[in-house]
């Protein structure tokens, strides 16, 4: 048989390649760098344990836990501590505790009672019917206010996608806020009767599933799935080509022949990709896909040089606050020995859709900018005893509206070329448990493929 090539060794990538392995189909991973796991890259140095790329990993799924299990990594994995579950956002430049319930955000600081009355009728706002896509920022103004926007949901946006809501389209960003909506006239409604849904098929919600890592930080995964798997390093594909049945990969040393090929790397890759087939394939649409520029700056404090206690997992900071960090993960506080003992390690991130020349600042100013507003939000005072940082000039694929067009676009080069199929955060979402579940999937698809 001859073996399945899967182009971008990141997490999609090698998942779909440990999954096809294991069901007997055999595989080739062609990696363009020297090394596995794209952004997941774990730093230990001086005592100090740094995620430059995600911090923690969501189980959101049964094929999460499924792969860890298959990898024997049950004994390596940490969950995150209990002081780790409190959640803040920045208001009048102070953390403010989220809600641990629905009903707690009628307490809250965070919200107006303004904003708290709009929250109570949106049971009762009509559902919008029409199929054109919205931005996450008129779907929330419409349903809930423009404070609820502005307070909340822009802080949580710049968190996951450093992004930017006017932008963002919630029928692909948030497909799930929309689909409540649809099937449930209401948000809240929708969140109360969909939990009995997610027991039946495993499914998890994000802000109730087990967060965790490993012992010496998400790397461990890839670097484990990597080892069990055939990865040529340093080996970028330039030219895929129909011959037939099978596909003939292009490197720069190589021609190499397939039974059917899946892309994982970046979309903008992607657009470089030269495909030659009978039916001539255009790849050059997935050039316009926007990916945001993001610096993480990871600093390390003496216990005594922080005031806030940091004990929770982390705060985001809506734009209207005025600072230049989108947010910081605590990230001492969510697994031991991140930092020695006597000391605080904090994760900060700048730039993304909010301000991406920021991102790009010379090191030295990007630990000014993070520690400046660290004083004023934590009261972080002394120089940091550990510094690490990292640019990715194009690090998360934004789904901004029009995204429909490039979802529609795979799905038909899919359908009219067989055997060469798409995966990865720029089609299935952008966060480490949809790439691990994208794998996966993609992994069974291939299996009925080829049977």
């Amino acid at each position: 048989m001859k073996s399945v090539a899967i182009i971008g060794a990141g997490i999609t990538g090698l998942t779909a390649a440990f999954c096809l392995k294991r069901n007997g189909i055999p595989v080739t991973v062609y990696e363009a760098t020297s090394r596995a796991g794209g952004v997941i890259q774990s730093v230990r140095r001086d005592g100090f344990l740094a995620e430059s790329g995600p911090n923690t990993l969501l189980e959101t799924a049964p094929e999460i836990s499924q792969l860890i299990r298959d990898l024997n990594l049950e004994s390596r994995r940490r969950q995150t501590s209990p002081d780790a579950e409190a959640r803040f956002v920045v208001r009048g430049k102070q953390p403010v505790a989220m809600p641990s319930s629905q009903l707690g955000i009628f307490t809250s600081k965070l919200l107006t009672v303004g904003a708290k009355l709009a929250l109570l009728r949106e049971p009762f706002i009509p559902p919008r019917r029409h199929g054109a896509e919205e931005s996450v920022a008129d779907f929330v103004s419409r349903r809930v206010n423009r404070e609820f926007l502005d307070r909340l949901v822009d802080a949580l946006v710049a968190g996951i996608y450093a992004g930017d809501p006017q932008k963002l389209s919630v029928q692909h960003a948030f497909p799930r806020l929309a689909q409540l909506e649809t099937k449930y006239g209401s948000l809240i409604k929708g969140q109360i009767r969909s939990a009995r849904e997610r027991k039946k098929t495993g499914q998890v919600a994000r802000d109730r599933a087990p967060k965790l890592s490993f012992d010496d930080g998400l790397q461990v995964l890839t670097d484990t799935l990597a080892a069990q798997v055939d990865v040529k390093f340093n080996t970028p594909v330039t030219r895929l080509a129909k011959n037939g049945n099978t596909w003939q990969v292009t490197t720069p040393t190589n021609e190499i022949e397939h039974a059917a090929v899946v892309y994982c790397g970046t979309a903008f890759r992607l657009a470089e990709l030269s495909v030659m087939t009978p039916k001539p394939v255009d790849l050059s649409l997935f050039s316009e896909i926007r990916y945001s520029p993001v610096a993480s700056v990871v600093l390390g404090f003496r216990r005594e040089d922080v005031v806030h206690p940091c004990r929770g997992f982390g705060m985001l900071i809506p734009k209207i606050e005025g600072f230049k960090i989108l947010g910081t993960i605590f990230s001492s506080a969510l697994f031991p020995d991140r930092a020695p003992a006597g000391h605080v390690l904090l994760s900060s991130y700048v730039g993304g859709e909010r301000d991406p020349k920021l991102a790009g600042l010379p090191a030295d100013e990007l630990v000014k900018v993070t520690r400046d507003d660290l004083a004023v939000l934590l009261g972080v005072k002394g120089r940091p005893v550990f510094v690490h940082t990292a640019l990715y000039p194009r690090a998360i694929p934004q789904y901004n509206l029009g995204y429909g067009k490039f979802k529609d676009r795979m799905n038909e080069i899919e359908s009219s070329t067989p055997g060469l199929f798409f995966a990865g955060h720029f089609r299935d979402g952008i966060s480490l448990g949809d790439s691990i579940v994208s794998g996966s999937n993609m992994a069974a698809r291939l299996k009925n493929f080829l049977a």
